[in-house]
């Protein structure tokens, strides 16, 4: 359920007194872009970094940007104050705007911005403690995955299936090759290696993944960007899953059968062990929003 206040094309207002036009591009085609940036008592897990991924979603669909960064970062200021701080979620989704129904995009439209603060739903513990199953589908989105737009049937649809075969999440393979999740990317750890899927246009540019990958190569850790079979995924000895709001959760149950081997098998490994603790540390870090 969303906190109170809402931002709404300039404006604070209750959730109850939001309106937008049916006749908004984001409603008929899904024509917008989105963003979801974690707080943890009222410090942004890279907001930066955020707010250039959607300039970037932007850019591809060549909607431009209603705000500088500095604006942007008063904006979500001012909605976390409103909504009193603490663990939250900031969502912005920002339209092409509104037009009469037509397949090309009118030129001189203003932007829908919305933005709304929703509790953050980290995982509780016993789920890096047990980790989550998955089953394997075939990726069958676009293949534009690296916008991250507010049409996500594809990936609904993809995640309403493995709920669906009884499993949390779906881990998507094109062509033989590891893509992500329906809503987050994938990591596989094989002989200590983390194994890493391309930052290509058949993924989302994640970035709590990018993140993962800058901590793990600070920290010394073997790893390797490149593509994954799935071959490589099934005999893998750990399977991660990672995002804004779920951090870094491991994949225990892969198509009915436990992840890893050994003492390890079906239960979190030794390498994500040494990533979530990397990535608390990260967390404690953090620094409050500047003010505008």
């Amino acid at each position: 359920m969303c906190l109170p206040t809402v931002f709404l094309n300039g404006h604070y207002m209750p959730l109850a007194e939001a309106h937008i036009s049916p006749l908004d591009r984001g409603f008929i085609f899904g024509d917008g872009v989105y963003e979801v940036i974690p707080f943890y008592d009222g410090r942004a897990l890279r907001l930066t970094e955020h707010l250039k991924r959607l300039q970037r979603s932007l850019d591809e669909l060549e909607i431009a940007n209603p705000y500088s960064i500095a604006q942007w970062e008063t904006h979500i200021g001012g909605l976390v104050t409103h909504n009193n701080g603490g663990n939250i979620g900031v969502y912005i989704q920002v339209t092409r705007g509104v037009a009469k129904r037509d397949f090309p995009p009118p030129k001189g439209l203003t932007q829908t911005v919305f933005m709304m603060a929703n509790p953050l739903a980290t995982p509780k513990r016993e789920v890096y403690e047990k980790g989550i199953s998955c089953v394997s589908l075939d990726d069958n989105r676009w293949l534009r995955c690296h916008i991250k737009a507010t049409a996500l049937l594809g990936a609904v649809m993809l995640k309403h299936q493995s709920n669906q075969e009884g499993a949390d999440e779906a881990l998507l393979f094109r062509d033989g090759y590891l893509t992500e999740s329906s809503a987050s990317n994938i990591a596989a750890v094989k002989n200590g290696v983390i194994l890493c899927p391309p930052l290509d246009n058949l993924i989302l540019p994640g970035i709590t993944y990018e993140l993962m990958i800058e901590l793990a190569q600070k920290a010394g850790m073997p790893l390797q960007i490149r593509r994954v079979s799935r071959r490589e995924v099934n005999t893998a000895d750990e399977l991660w899953i990672m995002s804004s709001t779920k951090e870094v959760v491991p994949i225990t149950t892969l198509d009915n059968k436990p992840v890893g081997h050994g003492e390890h098998s079906g239960k979190p490994g030794p390498v994500f062990t040494k990533m979530y603790a990397l990535f608390q540390d990260y967390k404690r870090g953090l620094q409050p929003l500047a003010h505008h």
